[in-house]
């Protein structure tokens, strides 16, 4: 059915004539009544009673009563539908996706959800947590729209920009003696237990950069499923880990823990990347997220 046509029908029922529904339309009235005539072709349905001297306006057939009432739903439903998207441009309504890997989405992340959200409310707003591997193949699935890591996604499909450098650093447990009055050999690191986070984790990949750069062969590995497990059983004395800064920065502070001391020391930092599928344009929510990110990291 040519959507065209059955406007000019239901301009022509709700303005009970031809000569006002055309000025209504700001066309002319000879094309107003061919389109109505058309229209009537094309279905091989007669739409309007013509002729009627005794009727006032415009008077339907039994078919036409009921092509009326379908085509008020219609536009009806037209109508809902440019609101919604006219909400969704100005962010009164929609959807927000964004996957991050588990430090980022628990240190940070949670300024930029929190101004997010308060800045608009009417945008549903989630949130997935997962290693690197994991959120890299949410990205791909389609079932985030942006993400931000701590390791390297290796997929040509995705578009991988580096967001911001983090710092990480060596730790045992305060009262370790690895390292407690000198700059801790290749042989004594390699005499300890380090902890490592499970495989796909972009904590693990600079763990395991670091240990092979050094080479240093720990005599057991231990796997854990988060950052802050590792920081807490490092602090019970359970072993050797590498971890971002922001993580054991309260533990530090405690005396908890203290920070291992490796020979030509120098700082550790690991660029964290913001992930978006390659031909994929941003929604408006989307970019006002992007914006407001790229506004508070600057």
């Amino acid at each position: 059915m040519n959507l065209h046509l059955l406007r000019v029908f239901l301009a022509v029922v709700e303005h009970q004539g031809f000569s006002r529904a055309a000025e209504a339309m700001h066309v002319s009235q000879p094309a107003v009544s061919k389109a109505v005539r058309e229209l009537e072709y094309q279905l091989g349905l007669p739409l309007l009673e013509r002729g009627a001297a005794r009727s006032r306006g415009v008077v339907l057939t039994d078919h036409g009563a009921s092509l009326h009432q379908h085509a008020r739903a219609i536009f009806a439903m037209e109508r809902a539908a440019i609101a919604d998207v006219r909400d969704r441009v100005d962010l009164r309504k929609g959807s927000l996706r964004v996957g991050a890997s588990t430090t980022v989405a628990g240190y940070w992340l949670p300024p930029h959800v929190a101004a997010f959200v308060q800045r608009f409310p009417g945008v549903e707003f989630e949130l997935l947590v997962g290693n690197t591997a994991g959120i890299g193949h949410a990205i791909a699935e389609g079932r985030v729209d942006i993400a931000f890591v701590e390791g390297v996604v290796d997929d040509p499909g995705i578009v991988a920009t580096r967001w911001r450098d983090e710092s990480l650093q060596v730790v045992v447990a305060a009262d370790a003696k690895p390292g407690a009055k000198r700059h801790a050999s290749v042989a004594e690191l390699s005499r300890q237990t380090w902890l490592l986070r499970e495989a796909g984790s972009g904590t693990r990949q600079v763990a395991q950069r670091l240990l092979r750069s050094r080479g240093i062969k720990p005599a057991r590995l231990i796997e854990l499923g988060s950052n802050e497990a590792i920081a807490h059983a490092v602090a019970a004395g359970a072993g050797i880990a590498l971890l971002p800064a922001i993580v054991v920065r309260d533990l530090l502070a405690m005396h908890r823990v203290r920070i291992l001391r490796l020979a030509g020391d120098a700082e550790i930092l690991r660029p964290l990347y913001q992930l978006e599928l390659a031909a994929r344009p941003r929604g408006p929510a989307l970019q006002a997220f992007v914006e407001l990110v790229e506004s508070e990291s600057a």
